[in-house]
């Protein structure tokens, strides 16, 4: 990486619910969060304090380091009581884990319920799902929080024409009034299959845009 003039910016790790379910397995997590709670808050503390460590050990091994980046999709199955006593306050220590200028949080699960609490959390760069629109994720966050997204990873950047993927990005930005604290993404990961036509399309679409702002 170094060779070809990048370098290492962010510390990198799934989330405490996501290590939890794979540790316990996703059903058995989540009904452990209603019938048997205080062991579920046990290994949730186990698991935080393995993180920050973890965090910590990365920042130390890498001197360009300033940034947290966490990825938890175990979050979005969580209803509000779920979210605020078994997600936030575990988030919370894992990215304030060290000071970082860039507290970026990846859920493209359902991200209403977590939205409204990012900016309190510590998160400020959100990559969220493709079903939530920007002008909502606007509202919940209160705008306090860049967006990262939200194009449909599949049925657009790996399915449709350049032609095609051109037109959605577009519609994305015309959804929204104020395009400040948005970085057009894929809304979730990158797939298979998209090749350097439909990139370009998005990029050249994205840039058209923000030469018409």
């Amino acid at each position: 990486m170094e060779k070809h003039g990048h370098q290492i910016r962010f510390t990198v790790a799934r989330g405490p619910l996501n290590i939890a379910s794979f540790l316990m397995g996703t059903t058995e997590f989540l009904i452990g969060l209603r019938s048997e709670p205080d062991k579920i808050h046990q290994l949730l503390e186990i698991i935080t304090c393995y993180l920050t460590d973890w965090l910590r050990l990365q920042k130390q091994s890498f001197d360009t380091i300033d940034g947290i980046f966490i990825l938890d999709d175990i979050v979005g199955f969580c209803g509000q009581p779920d979210f605020v006593e078994f997600a936030s306050p575990y988030l919370s220590r894992v990215f304030n884990a060290f000071p970082a200028s860039v507290r970026f949080f990846h859920n493209d699960a359902d991200g209403r319920v977590c939205a409204p609490y990012l900016p309190q959390i510590g998160v400020n760069l959100f990559n969220f799902s493709f079903l939530h629109s920007l002008s909502e994720m606007k509202m919940w966050t209160k705008n306090q929080v860049v967006l990262v997204g939200n194009i449909p990873p599949r049925d657009t950047l790996a399915l449709c024409s350049p032609q095609e993927i051109a037109a959605q990005t577009r519609l994305a930005l015309d959804s929204v009034e104020d395009t400040s604290r948005i970085l057009l993404s894929a809304g979730g990961g990158m797939p298979d299959g998209v090749d350097s036509q439909q990139i370009r399309a998005f990029i050249d679409a994205v840039q058209i845009g923000e030469r018409q702002i």
